[in-house]
């Protein structure tokens, strides 16, 4: 059965549900066996050379599973591709692009779900219905149509584009997300994963983006309120929907397609330039993010168009199912990062850091802060152009470093910081596409400073508190010092050193594990040895190797 041509039966739910957990247990089964078992009996070496292409190969496992199932392992597929965070890149890279092999659903299943939600057949609703798709996505899929006479002149516009969701797909993702939990439980019992990773956390943001994006309804209003946004700039245009032939699972909106953005060629052809395109992009973009709080996630350059007029040319947005916003502990998370910046205060830095949400609480930040002050020493201050100068392998070097110490810690990130990421990657690329000589940096600094200027009344208050809190420090530094002495004389300073500790504990942990390996050993030969005089003891001897076994394994697993 191809996915989403149809509503599924409860057999064809269980067996996908079935089929999705197994494929993950299977990986979970693999990587247990490489990165924790063989490393025990020394022979991690074969578990590091065989990393990458191990894992490419899931990858590429998981994309033909994705495509044969389609629906939401789709949206897997895409939101694994831009967890860097948190994923390795010979996952994300074989990932990339899976949305653009979707194929599309044959139009009679098309055809049923929008007369059903709208109620009438596609010929009373429209004056004209095109059956080929213009766009095929993991839940939906695009086609062109033009409204009935007294619906257009009711709108102002005939021509529009119809969104209509894939048969069954509210299934679908009821069953993956079903699937999804599982799996994250399963990891969130594995400590070197849960250490790193809140698996049912993520789960939840990906479960929350994708009910979104199946509700048009939502959709319909995300496309009005970026309008509003941007009811002032001439530069911008939004397709307006056409709410007669919009319900949840048909979204109908203005035709607005003219030039895709990323086409060099025809832009030039029609007298607009390249790099005032890349320009605009760019300010709008930081707009949405610096002003508005409320932003396209999902800026590639298939939703973006140009449409031609002289100077007055405007950028058109499509496709809203995938925005972001900026809530306000991510937004006081950011502004702690930049008072920081300003005071080149390290524990500042990852105090707001951990505010975001990037660092997860178990996280060690010694070490960080260590990075970061190295970092402020080194480096602050430097405008882009400075850092420029810089010789490279200076850079390279610490760059090395800063990424090691930032391998050891929990990361992740939170979805909404993931998708400010996602749309300026994006729109970065589509940018240099644009301009090849085209500043991300240079495009963000003006957004930057008014960032900073709009949050500047608070910033000063921060800075003041902040100022109070050094003076309180430094008035009671005598008596903490009085207080040091005091426990040095008697014997009773205790220095706490968690990395110290663990690396004890994990010696404790080896030593006991060798002895084990030591004992089985043993057991075993001896049991060979006396099974030829002494069967019963030789095949006890054998067996009781076992426990020794199982400790040599195991115990590395143990909380500490």
């Amino acid at each position: 059965m191809a996915a989403g041509h149809r509503e599924l039966t409860a057999r064809e739910a269980r067996a996908r549900y079935r089929r999705i957990v197994r494929f993950a247990a299977r990986f979970m089964v693999v990587e247990w066996w490489f990165e924790l078992v063989l490393p025990r009996f020394g022979l991690g070496g074969v578990s590091d050379r065989g990393r990458t292409e191990r894992l490419r190969r899931f990858a590429r496992r998981f994309h033909g599973l994705a495509l044969e199932l389609g629906g939401l392992m789709i949206k897997v597929g895409q939101f694994m591709s831009t967890r860097l965070d948190v994923l390795p890149p010979e996952i994300t890279a074989e990932l990339d692009g899976l949305q653009d092999e979707v194929p599309a659903v044959p139009f009679d299943g098309i055809r049923t779900v929008a007369e059903a939600d709208l109620g009438v057949t596609l010929e009373r609703a429209f004056a004209s219905f095109d059956p080929v798709p213009v766009a095929a996505a993991s839940l939906g899929q695009a086609h062109r149509a033009r409204l009935s006479t007294g619906l257009a002149e009711d709108a102002g516009f005939a021509d529009v584009v119809v969104k209509v969701q894939r048969p069954g797909i509210d299934t679908i993702v009821r069953i993956d997300l079903a699937a999804l939990r599982r799996i994250a439980g399963w990891l969130s019992r594995v400590r070197f994963v849960s250490s790193r990773v809140d698996a049912p956390a993520i789960v939840e943001e990906f479960a929350a983006t994708s009910l979104l994006e199946i509700d048009y309804l939502h959709e319909a209003g995300s496309a009005e309120r970026f309008a509003e946004g941007f009811a002032e700039d001439a530069r911008v245009a939004t397709p307006r929907v056409a709410w007669e032939r919009t319900a949840g699972r048909v979204l109908t909106l203005e035709d607005v397609s003219a030039i895709k953005i990323s086409d060099v060629e025809s832009l030039r052809a029609a007298g607009v330039d390249p790099d005032a395109v890349a320009d605009e992009l760019a300010r709008v973009t930081f707009e949405q993010l610096f002003v508005h709080g409320f932003f396209h996630a999902d800026p590639h350059p298939g939703n973006i168009f140009v449409t031609p007029g002289g100077d007055d040319w405007t950028l058109t947005f499509v496709d809203f199912g995938m925005m972001g916003q900026i809530p306000d502990d991510l937004r006081a998370g950011l502004r702690d990062v930049v008072i920081a910046i300003v005071g080149r205060d390290a524990r500042g830095m990852v105090a707001g850091i951990q505010r975001i949400g990037v660092l997860l609480p178990s996280a060690d930040t010694a070490g960080l802060e260590r990075a970061m002050t190295e970092l402020f020493d080194r480096f602050g201050g430097m405008a882009v152009s400075e850092l420029a100068a810089v010789d490279r392998r200076e850079m390279v070097d610490f760059a090395d470093e800063f990424g090691e110490t930032l391998r050891t810690l929990p990361v992740q990130l939170p979805e909404n910081f993931l998708l400010i990421i996602r749309a300026i990657s994006l729109v970065s690329g589509v940018c240099s596409t644009l301009n090849p000589a085209f500043n991300m940096w240079q495009a963000v600094e003006p957004y930057a400073g008014s960032l900073v200027r709009s949050e500047g009344g608070r910033t000063v208050q921060d800075l003041g508190r902040q100022a109070m809190s050094t003076v309180a420090s430094l008035a009671g530094m005598p008596r903490r010092i009085d207080g040091v002495l005091t426990q040095i004389e008697h014997g009773r300073l205790a220095v706490a050193s968690p990395g110290t500790e663990r690396r004890l504990a994990a010696v404790e942990r080896a030593v006991g594990r060798v002895v084990s390996a030591v004992l089985f050993a043993g057991l075993v030969i001896a049991g060979a040895l006396l099974r030829a005089d002494d069967g019963a003891l030789g095949a006890g001897l054998m067996v009781a190797s076992v426990l020794p076994l199982g400790h040599a394994v195991l115990a590395g697993r143990r909380r500490r």
